[in-house]
């Protein structure tokens, strides 16, 4: 991996070469263009040297997503510091933990985070700064005081006749060189700190600016609405177009339907990048009423207007997404079938790509051109993977893969790096799949979620609770076993009920009759013997992957 050149020389080269451009904006609010993103930087240097940061040293940042965001993260990057992103959704007492856990110096809080903290819980911090202006809401370091309060003195010191791109000269690193130790949210209720080394955000950003890049106009714009602490969102939806000149746009508040489909049609972004839900929220909601009926059912059946009737229905989805993007990327969890089948039936542009935190994210991925159904994609660029199985084409088994992307363990935690690590660098993912004979993985379910049947057959949860997210009145379900019985927990469309006068007699008939349909779908050792219906939606992760444990 001698060839990986370094990542902050990647940086300076995109803010020098569009330094007068728009980088960074908050929707809504205010806009940064790459100088100011680089003198921003460069005063969180000087504070950062002022505390007696070195080369090394833990500087944590939680908040929601926004531009002082990404210039928190990328000032630690280039000054030589580990970055620990944390996710704004977890509670304090995760934040405490995190923070401690990684020894971290220094912690950027967003406005909503502030309140969840608690300064006396996290000893080993120096300074905490608010993110919105990155004033010190706590410092322990007198030094560190002194350099903000006099920062703009101190800055124009360094730089006696202004700040210009000649002065970009950060820190080099190395390909091998510890970058970020990213926290992840997983659904087995325990965190893990993967050790990220530089050449996993490399080998990210270059796989995406060779594949996607070059399908892009050169001033593209991107909207930022997946956690940047998450790594699916960090190196896809942040590091990818800023380190390709784009002008960046972070959804600052919560992420509701509304409010996506409302910045979408503004902003049109080139590429968009989702979870699944989000993409079958739009679908149900907005797409599907519009088009779900007689008429256009009529219209579909007829031989010479059913390609007229799709290219519009294709349109009407595009708008829903702004009307400009290349494509449509899912990731984080399997995208519903029935959406899936959809979409694809109008030659709509999606894909959807497989990756987890160990790997920053990118495992597999396919241009949608050459995307198949049901898969997610073929090994990326710089990544081998293999499928533990006697008969990988047919028979499913463990997902393992090595190369640039993987990570080098986990923080203070050997028997976890040895279990997931093995002697010869390959990454043991836990997820079960086959992969065809041109290399679509096709995942069949987590190694920890399969479930065993009477007859001690495997039963793989994620495929029926695909099926059963389908039927009618179903938002979101979960099947759990009960002893030796199948149990699909479901949350209704509430809204919908609502909407229709259900009762929650009507819903359980309604449920009742879900569960006969699907058990004529399934084998005998599968099949479910009862269903208990959720008030409230199922509590998940910030990729919005149900907490599975949760519920067992």
């Amino acid at each position: 991996m001698n060839d990986i050149p370094s990542f902050n020389s990647l940086v300076e080269r995109t803010i020098k070469d569009n330094w007068l451009l728009d980088a960074l904006t908050d929707y809504k609010g205010a806009t940064l263009q790459y100088h100011d993103v680089a003198r921003k930087i460069e005063k969180l240097h000087i504070m950062m040297e002022a505390a007696g940061i070195k080369k090394g040293d833990r500087v944590a940042v939680c908040g929601r997503n926004s531009a002082h965001w990404a210039v928190a993260f990328m000032a630690t990057l280039t000054y030589g510091a580990v970055i620990v992103p944390i996710l704004h959704e977890f509670n304090g007492e995760q934040i405490h933990n995190i923070v401690n856990h990684s020894e971290s110096r220094l912690l950027f809080v967003g406005d909503y985070v502030v309140n969840l903290i608690d300064e006396k819980e996290m000893p080993g911090l120096e300074g905490i700064f608010n993110l919105p202006d990155f004033s010190l809401y706590v410092s322990h370091n007198d030094q560190l005081t002194d350099a903000r309060e006099r920062l703009n003195e101190l800055f124009g010191h360094k730089y006696p006749n202004a700040f210009r791109r000649e002065d970009v000269h950060w820190h080099k690193d190395e390909a091998e060189e510890l970058c970020m130790i990213n926290y992840t949210s997983g659904t087995t209720g325990f965190s893990k700190g993967v050790l990220l080394p530089y050449r996993s955000l490399w080998g990210n950003v270059s796989f995406c600016q060779n594949n996607l890049g070059n399908h892009m106009p050169k001033f593209s714009r991107t909207l930022s609405i997946l956690p940047m602490a998450h790594m699916y969102g960090m190196a896809i939806e942040f590091l990818f177009p800023f380190l390709s000149g784009y002008h960046l746009y972070f959804l600052t508040r919560l992420p509701s339907p509304a409010v996506i489909a409302e910045a979408f049609k503004e902003i049109k972004p080139d590429v968009v990048v989702a979870v699944p839900l989000i993409i079958e929220k739009i679908i149900r909601k907005r797409v599907f009423p519009k088009i779900q009926n007689n008429r256009v059912r009529l219209l579909l059946q007829m031989p010479v207007v059913s390609k007229k009737v799709k290219e519009r229905i294709c349109q009407e989805v595009y708008a829903a997404f702004g009307g400009r993007a290349y494509e449509v990327i899912v990731g984080g969890a399997p995208l519903n079938q029935e959406i899936e089948q959809f979409l694809k039936s109008i030659d709509f542009p999606i894909t959807v790509g497989y990756g987890t935190t160990e790997c920053a994210p990118l495992i597999s991925f396919s241009d949608y051109h050459n995307f198949e159904p049901s898969s997610c994609g073929t090994p990326v660029d710089g990544m081998e993977v293999k499928i533990v199985s006697s008969d990988p084409e047919n028979i499913e088994g463990e997902i393992i893969c090595r190369g640039t992307n993987v990570m080098l363990g986990y923080y203070k935690n050997e028997e976890a790096t040895r279990k997931a690590l093995d002697a010869d660098g390959w990454y043991h993912t836990g997820d079960l799949a086959t992969m065809s004979r041109d290399g679509h993985i096709f995942i069949r379910g987590r190694l920890k979620n399969m479930l065993l049947g009477a007859n001690g057959q495997n039963v793989y949860p994620e495929e029926i609770e695909d099926k059963l997210n389908s039927m009618a009145m179903v938002s979101e379900s979960l099947l759990v076993q009960r002893g030796d019985k199948l149990v699909a927990l479901v949350h209704p469309d509430m809204d919908e009920a609502k909407n229709m006068g259900f009762t929650q007699e009507d819903l359980e008939q309604i449920m009742e009759q879900n569960r006969q349909e699907l058990n004529e779908q399934l084998p005998v050792y599968s099949k479910i013997q009862a269903f208990e219906l959720q008030d409230k939606e199922f509590q998940k992760t910030p990729k919005k992957s149900i907490k599975r444990y949760l519920y067992k």
